[in-house]
C-alpha cells in the first residue's frame, strides 16, 4: 500500500510549483479592482433607484441587493477555485468570473429597463 502511494506522488507533475504570495496578491488586487467597480456600480444604481420619487418594492430591493452582493460572491468563488493554479490559469479564472459578473449586471440593467416600473414601490 505504501509503495502505491509513493508511486502516485512521484508521478505528480513536479513543474507545477506554487505561486509566490506576492504574485497571488498582485493578480487578485488587479482583478479585485474590476470586481469592486461592478459592486460600486450596482450600489450606485440601487441608491439612485431607492431614492427616486417612487422608491422600490420588495422585489426591487431583492434584485438590486443581489446585484450588489453577486460580485463579492463571484470573486470569493473564483479565488478559491484558482489560487492554487499557475499565474496564467489564476488570471483566466478571475477573468471568467468577471465575465459572469458582467453578464449578470447586464441582465439586471436589461430587466430594469424593460420591467422598471414593476420594481418601483
Amino acid at each position: 500500500m505504501s509503495e502505491m502511494t509513493t508511486d502516485a506522488a512521484a508521478s505528480a507533475p513536479a513543474d507545477r510549483r506554487r505561486m509566490p504570495t506576492w504574485l497571488i496578491v498582485t493578480i487578485s488586487v488587479i482583478f479585485g479592482l474590476f470586481y469592486a467597480y461592478a459592486l460600486w456600480n450596482a450600489l450606485a444604481f440601487l441608491v439612485a433607484q431607492a431614492s427616486g420619487p417612487l422608491g422600490l418594492n420588495g422585489y426591487g430591493w431583492f434584485v438590486l441587493l443581489l446585484a450588489v452582493v453577486f460580485p463579492l460572491l463571484a470573486f470569493a468563488v473564483v479565488f478559491v477555485i484558482g489560487w492554487r493554479r499557475t499565474a496564467v490559469e489564476f488570471a483566466l479564472v478571475l477573468f471568467a468570473g468577471l465575465c459572469v459578473v458582467a453578464v449578470f449586471w447586464m441582465n439586471v440593467i436589461a430587466y430594469a429597463a424593460v420591467y422598471g416600473a414593476s420594481l418601483l414601490g
